[in-house]
């Protein structure tokens, strides 16, 4: 099987959850640290970083740590 199949079923999973995809609509208007996006939602640190890991295990966000804080963005590759 073409290796573009697996990689896109990938990607569909981790968007498939309402929330996740509501995260990439959010990071469509630029980097976020992920103390906002844990706001927005109401969820817990170990909720997001649940989420978080799946879009960035599916390539969909890039993450950099700023001392004590991750700012999420957009993978411009995935784009």
């Amino acid at each position: 099987m073409e290796q573009i199949y697996p990689d896109t079923a990938k990607v569909l999973k981790a968007i498939s959850d309402p929330k996740r995809l509501r995260i990439v609509d959010m990071l469509s208007c630029g980097e976020l640290c992920a103390c906002v996006i844990q706001e927005e939602f109401n969820i817990t640190q170990p909720t997001l970083s649940h989420d978080m890991k799946v879009l960035l295990d599916a390539g969909v966000v890039t993450a950099r740590k700023e001392w004590k804080n991750t700012y999420y963005s957009l993978n411009i590759a995935f784009l």
